[in-house]
């Protein structure tokens, strides 16, 4: 008599475990994210008919503390020049330039900034990164240093400008320009 009171109310348990887990699932749904043509890694939830993804996939500075998130997105555009002209693709092999980044609605201190080249594998190289004064700008211009870069296989290169929230933060990618290599 006695298991049968314990299978009782195991299945009762049991049964109640099961209801609650897909009452859960009705109510958030996760769902696969794309920003700009690339899956976003934690995807997304659907809550009560709302989309929520990370914060963190959409490029910019994260600030946060115990009851605020800080996002920081200034518009920086970034342009490629070979010598005094501005270029996109090019053909494989060894090319000089450097990268030409205009700032614009910083709205809180950076630490420094930095430019990095993505090549098709994912392998990634630092060109030039700058710590940034205490008299930093809304708005301002960084440019790199001449230097040659091998593009080695044809594909798209990624160009990408990251900035610091604090010296001991991580770098964090705010904009990018593709560099296409052709044959």
């Amino acid at each position: 008599m006695r298991n049968w009171k314990k299978i009782l109310v195991c299945v009762f348990t049991f049964s109640l475990m099961g209801g609650s887990i897909m009452f859960a699932d009705s109510v958030s749904q996760k769902i696969k994210i794309w920003i700009n043509g690339e899956e976003v890694q934690d995807g997304g939830y659907v809550i009560d008919g709302k989309t929520y993804v990370p914060i963190r996939e959409f490029n910019g500075l994260v600030n946060w503390d115990a009851n605020k998130v800080k996002f920081i997105k200034p518009d920086v555009h970034i342009f490629l020049f070979k010598g005094d002209t501005v270029f996109g693709n090019v053909n494989k092999g060894k090319l000089k330039f450097n990268v030409f980044c205009q700032v614009d609605n910083l709205t809180a201190h950076v630490s420094s900034v930095k430019v990095a080249i993505t090549d098709p594998s994912g392998k990634v190289k630092d060109i030039q990164s700058q710590e940034l004064g205490s008299d930093q700008k809304d708005n301002f211009w960084f440019r790199t240093y001449d230097f040659t870069y091998d593009f080695k296989t044809a594909g798209k290169y990624i160009v990408g400008f990251y900035m610091k929230a604090s010296k001991n933060a991580e770098y964090e990618l705010v904009a990018q320009k593709v560099i296409t290599a052709l044959n």
